[in-house]
């Protein structure tokens, strides 16, 4: 059996320390082929099972070099962000290890599972207005920090650099050493869009990549997290040219490819890890030969009402 990757330190270890000691349970998750999913021969198409390392999702690895950025400097205040879920569960999951307390700010309609993961990793949680989505929980946020300023350090990850560097440092180099230099084109969403950030900028210092960001079709939309660049506040680490492309997933198609994902490659993904699928499969179609590979944010664990409404 393998133990918890905190036992082997002392209680009194600081923050800082026991975040350290957490890094190699960060990132190194597998890419897969989704060879069901291919349109035809000389068109690939791979994945990253990111829900496989400490925090659940993708966005662990932001959340650990935020952290481990700001953990030093706390002194005796709570971590603050806003979140719409997964980035939360991550801060909360290495917050608890690492003895640093947590407050959250998010919309109220995040789905009921994320809710009660946080409540149960002792995060604080401030519910804002569904209708504002992460805008109204980023605006509460700010609201928390500017009438007491010694409680809290906001690490704003929607403009914090570290967000985009974890995957500059581990992301990019990850991928291009698992499909041994072969990527031709990087698909990913964009909602705090660090993944797809730092991920392209990265995988550019090794050769010529293809980078197309997905955004939902509509300003309405069930994609969790994810951002309508046109109708959203854009995040202030996003850099636009960085994108090759940028197109757009619509709810229905994620949907459809939850169940697809499901039944002809045995992934159980979550809404937005079906829309990078979704938008990774429509590049491939378009091509003759090629290497397409995506990140699949988290599964479906999270997610239980929208499976149940899908069955």
């Amino acid at each position: 059996m393998t133990s918890h990757p905190m036992t082997s330190l002392p209680m009194t270890a600081s923050p800082a320390t026991r975040l350290q000691h957490l890094r190699p349970h960060v990132g190194s998750t597998p890419l897969v082929r989704l060879r069901a999913l291919e349109p035809r021969p000389g068109v690939e198409i791979h994945a990253k099972l990111e829900w496989q390392q400490l925090g659940g999702s993708v966005k662990a690895r932001a959340a650990h070099a935020i952290l481990t950025k700001v953990a030093p400097h706390l002194g005796g205040r709570r971590v603050l962000d806003a979140t719409s879920g997964n980035t939360g569960i991550a801060y909360a999951t290495f917050c608890a290890a690492a003895g640093i307390p947590l407050t959250l700010c998010m919309p109220e309609n995040a789905s009921p599972e994320r809710k009660r993961i946080l409540q149960w990793l002792g995060a604080e949680l401030h519910l804002t207005s569904p209708f504002e989505a992460t805008e109204g929980a980023q605006d509460a946020a700010r609201q928390l920090v500017a009438a007491d300023p010694g409680r809290y350090a906001y690490v704003d990850q929607y403009n914090n650099d570290a967000n985009w560097r974890a995957h500059v440092e581990s992301t990019a180099p990850e991928i291009w050493a698992q499909t041994a230099g072969r990527i031709t084109h990087f698909v990913a969403g964009l909602g705090t869009t660090g993944t797809f950030t730092g991920t392209s900028r990265g995988l550019r210092t090794h050769g010529q990549v293809t980078c197309v960001a997905l955004q939902p079709e509509t300003a309405l939309h069930g994609l969790e997290g994810w951002k309508h660049l046109e109708t959203a506040r854009v995040p202030g680490i996003y850099d636009d040219s960085v994108a090759d492309a940028v197109a757009s997933v619509s709810t229905e198609a994620a949907y459809a490819m939850m169940q697809r994902a499901a039944r002809e490659t045995g992934l159980l993904l979550s809404p937005s890890a079906a829309a990078n699928v979704a938008g990774a499969v429509a590049v491939a179609e378009e091509l003759e030969s090629g290497v397409v590979v995506t990140v699949l944010a988290d599964d479906a664990s999270k997610y239980h009402d929208t499976l149940t409404r899908l069955s």
